[in-house]
């Protein structure tokens, strides 16, 4: 089959500002299994968006938990690009009109003090790239049909990236047991997801040195100052219009946020 690059970037960039999602884009404009493909569609939009003023702040790690992989025959977790216009300020209420499908995970972010250039960063070479550590919530989105995705779909859809909250009580590497750190999410005070540190390719950190190293071997390194979200603790859950999210992770505090009841 042909692959179209520009018409898959088109369609999705078309879903995200009518709200309508578009079918999936593998076997139809990308082949089946073709991720170097869906990272150029993923590129092409990145582009578009720092061509009208938007900030790349960062980066997020998908597809870390083994189950998932397994559910998408993949072996490895993939990336999306965040930028300034993702942010949203810890406990802000957020426009549900500005997401098409979206659910909700809690995270640990990482915050580099130096950049990570080198193509197989050690732990060492990461503990000290790290400056801190906080809590997390991704609000991931899907621009395709029904979350009818594979690794290719997902891909070139910026990873299924919408929004990310910050915790803002930062914590250093040394007082945090990454790998036991247990994390609640709670919506109107019940537990409705939870997991651990562990769950992140078995450690956070491991996903920080699989993202540093892959980049760093595409030429485009992670930076001092970017955001890294390493994946998720425990399963995401799809948001409930009018509802507010809490994530508490032992040892980073919590992070909140809430949606609007209706699409503006």
């Amino acid at each position: 089959m042909t692959v179209d690059i520009e018409a898959a970037a088109r369609e999705l960039t078309e879903a995200r500002s009518s709200g309508k999602p578009c079918p999936p884009l593998r076997g139809r404009l990308l082949p089946e299994g073709d991720v170097a493909s869906a990272y150029l569609v993923q590129q092409r939009q990145a582009r578009a968006w720092h061509g009208r003023g938007e900030r790349r702040v960062g980066a997020k790690i998908g597809l870390t938990s083994r189950a998932v992989q397994d559910g998408l025959g993949v072996y490895e977790p993939d990336f999306g690009v965040l930028t300034d216009a993702m942010a949203v300020a810890d406990g802000d209420e957020v426009p549900i009109g500005r997401l098409l499908q979206p659910r909700v995970e809690a995270e640990i972010a990482f915050v580099l003090g130096a950049d990570l250039t080198v193509g197989r960063p050690t732990t060492v070479d990461l503990l000290r790239a790290v400056d801190h550590v906080l809590p997390a919530i991704e609000i991931v989105d899907s621009r395709v049909a029904g979350w009818d995705i594979s690794i290719v779909d997902t891909v070139a859809d910026n990873a299924s990236s919408g929004l990310f909250v910050l915790g803002t009580a930062p914590r250093r590497l040394a007082d945090v047991d990454l790998r036991l750190c247990g994390m609640v999410l709670e919506h109107a005070g019940e537990p409705v997801s939870v997991g651990a540190g562990a769950a992140c390719l078995g450690n956070p950190l491991h996903a920080l040195g699989w993202l540093a190293g892959t980049l760093a071997r595409a030429g485009d390194p992670l930076r001092a100052g970017d955001v890294v979200l390493s994946g998720a603790l425990g399963p995401m859950v799809p948001v409930t219009p009018g509802a507010a999210y809490e994530a508490r992770i032992s040892g980073l505090g919590s992070v909140r946020t809430c949606f609007s009841e209706e699409k503006s």
